[in-house]
């Protein structure tokens, strides 16, 4: 049982993947960023060849169209140099940005931003030789190396195939004139590269769920390691227990103290007490709760009412009814009000008998109308 508790069969949790993202630990695909940059570079290429190739144009031409004077000039090159490269500036910013995008998307399209200041420090162990050692000859070292054979090998057959595809058309090249085999020759460089980068696309669509595998693979967690975390998260459960007795006990004695604001408290002789409050100055309120329990704390809410002087009534079938019903700080529900109201009723008579301004009341009915769905 111990050595199942030891193996890593268990999938991260999210705190366990996200204290690995505070690492810098995230799943990252470098053939993605190189697929995205190439393609990215190939096509911009592609739309801004017009360009590119009129600014070439005039820098040739600016280049090599030169006064006498300029040639023997050792200087002239020098002071021509920021007319040279002004018409290649905008295409170029413009290349460069798509570029930039591409590496930016490219980058963060598999695992989303992720700024670690943790991983930006250094670590003294990455200095052992001894480690390095293990990672040079380690599993992962052979697993990039048999990537990077497969590669290597998969792109060359590719690019065989798309040389002798257009071998016939390489060859023709030579018999046309200028300037139309030049931006022949050029267009088809450039749809070869497009066609080369596009076989980077299966690299990639074997390489991104791989990385995905290997990096959960890698933060796979024992049981007792998803124990200990539970324990942390939640709190150990003598803690958690000592922690919701004291709750209780804090809410039995702000439950106790409201009992002697009740006007009545009914019981069950044997177990449960429930302390009724009705304000009659506030039209449109029922009776509320405002202290209830069984036993131990049935007996305690009986006592403080008895040093309160507060009217103690036993009527099992109603105390259950409305301790099964009603919420401390509740009102009853409807179906007890008639109920509820003779034994109120009753206290407020038995209180002005008491004090000598009536009639002794008629002993409260043995059986109150409480509704079958309320009787437990």
């Amino acid at each position: 049982m111990a050595d199942n508790d030891q193996e890593r069969t268990e999938q991260p949790t999210s705190k366990r993947l996200q204290k690995a993202r505070e690492k810098g630990q995230i799943a990252r695909s470098k053939e993605l960023g190189t697929a995205s940059v190439l393609l990215a570079a190939v096509f911009g290429l592609l739309m801004l060849k017009g360009s590119l190739a009129s600014a070439m144009v005039n820098v040739l031409t600016m280049g090599f169209t030169l006064e006498r004077e300029q040639a023997f000039d050792p200087n002239a090159m020098i002071g021509m140099l920021p007319n040279l490269l002004e018409p290649l500036v905008l295409p170029l910013s413009l290349l460069f940005c798509l570029v930039a995008i591409a590496a930016f998307i490219g980058n963060t399209l598999m695992g989303g931003m992720n700024f670690s200041t943790e991983a930006m420090l250094p670590k003294w162990s990455k200095l052992s030789p001894l480690r390095g050692l293990k990672r040079m000859f380690g599993v992962q070292s052979l697993v990039e190396l048999i990537k990077s054979i497969a590669k290597v090998l998969f792109i060359t057959l590719f690019a065989w195939w798309m040389l002798s595809s257009q071998f016939d058309h390489l060859l023709n090249l030579s018999m046309e004139g200028f300037p139309g085999g030049i931006i022949d020759a050029l267009e088809l460089f450039l749809w070869m590269l497009i066609m080369l980068c596009c076989a980077l696309i299966p690299i990639v669509a074997i390489d991104v769920p791989f990385q995905q595998w290997n990096h959960m693979r890698q933060l796979k967690m024992t049981k007792q390691e998803i124990k200990d975390e539970y324990k942390d998260s939640e709190g150990k459960p003598e803690v958690k227990g000592r922690i919701r007795r004291l709750q209780m006990e804090m809410a039995t004695r702000r439950m106790m103290g409201d009992v002697p604001k009740a006007d009545v408290i009914i019981t069950n002789p044997t177990h449960y007490s429930v302390a009724l409050q009705y304000d009659a100055t506030k039209p449109g309120t029922a009776p509320k709760v405002l202290a209830k329990g069984v036993d131990e704390i049935a007996m305690k809410i009986r006592e403080i009412g008895r040093e309160y002087d507060i009217t103690i009534l036993p009527s099992a079938a109603l105390t259950r009814a409305i301790y099964y019903s009603t919420d401390i700080g509740r009102e009853i529900p409807e179906g007890l009000f008639a109920a509820v109201a003779q034994v109120l009723a009753y206290v407020y008579q038995l209180k002005k008998f008491r004090r000598g301004r009536g009639h002794r009341p008629t002993p409260l009915a043995a059986k109150l109308p409480i509704p079958p769905e309320y009787q437990k």
